[in-house]
């Protein structure tokens, strides 16, 4: 009999504890010891207690229910999360932004996009209008000791954008956004998102992001409260894109293109009225893209 702590898996120990058996008591016939479904049927009553009684008839799990093994990226992801949420203090803001007159130069700009073989999204725009944004608000793409004592506002704006692959969450990130024009973004985003999907990305292609796009809306969500990359201090979540009645200036009801976006910020670094004045100025150059032209290189 084992003497020590019975090795089994999950499901082993909650049919045990629905039939009072007493692990700890029953000769496991799996490797090192391990106690396996069969072992309780082989020895229902094995606690010096329950020698003298009627041996109790099990019941088999019967429902279906599968354990595996959490591994590799699957892995990575979940040990990244716990130590975000266990380690930064989240908090959200949501916005909403009209993307009517973004899209219409996106259609605009696809054709002559698509003859240097680029397919042109929305997420070059976010990411140029970011890396615009971000010299005026330096916190949002800064870095924090555990400690607390120290902050690292960094130079480079290399944007992270959650994909959703096969193999799991993966994050690639641009680099070097600020130095790119529109179609070199997005000719990396192209590139990373196939990499991603075909499970090509190379391990620097999703180290050394500063802030990070996750496009939910692709999938159908509108508002969500994304987990920040530690150790970056902040992440976008954005929603799908739904033409809604809206008014005008002059108080008419007009079908505009919007777009709900989910903020999550390091709470030790950014305050509610940073990430409001951020987000307004990023908001700013969506909703008028004409106004990044003369920053654009």
């Amino acid at each position: 009999m084992n003497t020590g702590k019975a090795i089994a898996s999950p499901a082993v120990r909650r049919l045990a504890r629905e039939n009072s058996i007493e692990l700890s008591q029953v000769q496991g016939s799996g490797k090192n010891g391990r106690v396996m479904k069969q072992d309780l049927f082989n020895n229902p009553v094995s606690a010096p207690a329950l020698e003298n009684q009627t041996p109790l008839t099990l019941v088999p799990d019967s429902t279906g229910d599968r354990t595996e093994s959490i591994k590799g990226v699957r892995a990575v992801m979940a040990k990244q999360m716990m130590e975000s949420v266990s380690t930064i203090p989240h908090f959200t803001y949501a916005e909403e932004i009209d993307v009517s007159k973004l899209d219409t130069l996106r259609q605009e700009l696809k054709p002559s996009f698509a003859e240097q073989g680029a397919k042109l999204s929305m997420m070059p725009f976010l990411m140029k209008a970011l890396a615009l944004t971000i010299p005026h608000f330096p916190e949002l793409n800064s870095r924090v000791n555990n400690e607390c004592t120290e902050i690292t506002y960094l130079n480079d704006v290399n944007i992270g954008m959650a994909a959703d692959t096969p193999l799991g969450l993966l994050v690639p990130n641009v680099k070097n956004v600020q130095s790119l024009s529109l179609f070199e973004v997005c000719q990396e985003v192209n590139r990373l998102a196939e990499s991603a999907r075909h499970g090509k990305l190379k391990s620097h292609e999703m180290k050394g992001g500063t802030i990070t796009i996750s496009n939910i809306g692709v999938i159908g969500g509108t508002v969500a409260t994304p987990i920040i990359s530690k150790p970056e201090v902040a992440i976008v979540a954005l929603g799908r894109i739904q033409t809604l009645p809206r008014f005008n200036q002059d108080g008419e009801v007009e079908a505009r293109k919007i777009m709900q976006i989910s903020w999550s910020g390091d709470h030790r670094v950014i305050d509610g009225a940073t990430m409001a004045r951020f987000c307004n100025h990023w908001k700013a150059y969506l909703e008028n893209p004409i106004t990044m032209l003369s920053h654009l290189r």
